[in-house]
């Protein structure tokens, strides 16, 4: 089994910027497809990006894109995800999630059922 462990959250401006970490263990790190997901209060759990497992390959959400980052180091067992631009819309409380099996697509947006490892979660808010 993965644990996953997520830091960095917190309450910031818009316009601001956050940098949400995830510490990986239990499992190989480079073998694991690495992806970040956000829940909003009352709302479903939604895809915000994914990486493949050697770090090139990156997926986002449409309402990310050009401002959200994901990042791993393999050496570390680490995924980050810088946020800029932060906007009110963005306040959730985001997960790292984690799959041994899943391979990486590009064609469509990840459910959160896909995954099978998940951390406990990290809140960020953005007030305007």
């Amino acid at each position: 089994q993965v644990q996953l462990v997520e830091s960095g959250g917190g309450s910031v401006q818009a316009g601001d910027s956050l940098r949400l970490s995830c510490a990986a263990s239990g499992r190989t790190f480079s073998r694991l497809l690495m992806a970040w997901f956000r829940q909003a209060p009352g709302k479903e759990r939604e895809f915000v990006a994914v990486i493949s497992r050697s770090g090139i390959t990156t997926r986002y959400v449409d309402s990310v894109k050009g401002r959200f980052t994901i990042a791993r180091d393999n050496a570390k067992n680490t995924v980050v995800l810088q946020m800029n631009s932060l906007k009110p819309e963005d306040t959730a409380v985001y997960y790292c999630a984690a799959d041994e099996n899943r391979a990486l697509q590009t064609t469509r947006l990840y459910r959160s059922q896909e995954f099978g490892s998940w951390g406990q979660g990290t809140q960020v808010t953005v007030s305007s």
